[in-house]
């Protein structure tokens, strides 16, 4: 199952999901109309439709263009103000308001990226050479994992869901366990001190992607900071690139 943002609300993407045995849900894109009017209904702003294949994309080749079917069928949906596109068709199993819980949860994604760029420090990388800035990504990847098991294992032994649990929180305290190393203090006092800390339910969130307070006007630094230095202290300031 894929949850995506209305960039993958395209025929190619759902035919290629389609075709490999998974299902999606997305936000229907700002440049498709959507006509509840049309199509099977399944209920109030409810209902199945065809895609007809659009003309080859320049990108695309003749052959790869001739593989993909002549229509597609999707269920689109209005929950709220968003119009999701999906590849579940029965509306029986999967009524309105599971996709529209279960869409809510992709903000579960924004959430774990946020994690490993911002609270773990990846949005940076220091590593100049390909091999070693992979090695460097595979090191973020697996320290998120080792964080993720340990609110696993404290959120199993707390009988919590693992979300509940605060990730930031478990990175600290990881931390300082590691740091200052004492005598007789077992891995379950660390659990129990991961599972304290419980993240607020709040529903519906919404964030602007913006910054609050605008950033200093520095120049940037485009020479090492050994030059930079010796720069200063010849002529009193950096000199214009």
């Amino acid at each position: 199952m894929l949850l995506a943002d209305a960039l993958y609300a395209s025929f190619w993407t759902v035919a290629t999901l389609q075709a490999a045995g998974v299902d999606l849900l997305c936000e229907q894109h700002g440049f498709r109309n959507t006509d509840f009017r049309r199509g099977q209904s399944l209920g109030r702003r409810d209902h199945v439709v065809r895609w007809p294949k659009p003309d080859r994309p320049d990108w695309m080749t003749r052959a790869e263009y001739e593989t993909f079917p002549d229509t597609i069928t999707v269920r689109e949906v209005r929950v709220q103000s968003k119009i999701l596109v999906t590849t579940l068709l029965d509306h029986r199993k999967v009524p309105k308001a599971e996709l529209s819980q279960l869409y809510a949860r992709r903000w579960n994604v924004e959430l774990d990226l946020r994690n490993i760029k911002t609270t773990l420090g990846m949005d940076v990388l220091s590593c100049l050479s390909p091999q070693m800035v992979k090695k460097e990504l595979w090191v973020y990847l697996l320290a998120y994992n080792l964080i993720r098991l340990l609110m696993a294992q404290a959120a199993q032994d707390a009988g919590v869901h693992p979300r509940q649990l605060s990730f930031k929180h478990t990175v600290q305290l990881s931390i300082a366990w590691l740091s200052q190393p004492r005598p007789g203090r077992t891995g379950d006092v660390l659990l129990r001190l991961i599972a304290q800390l419980r993240v607020a339910n709040r529903p519906d969130r919404l964030e602007p992607r913006a910054r609050k307070r605008r950033p200093k006007s520095y120049p940037w630094l485009k020479v090492s900071r050994t030059e930079a230095r010796r720069q200063i202290r010849v002529h009193g300031h950096l000199l214009a690139a």
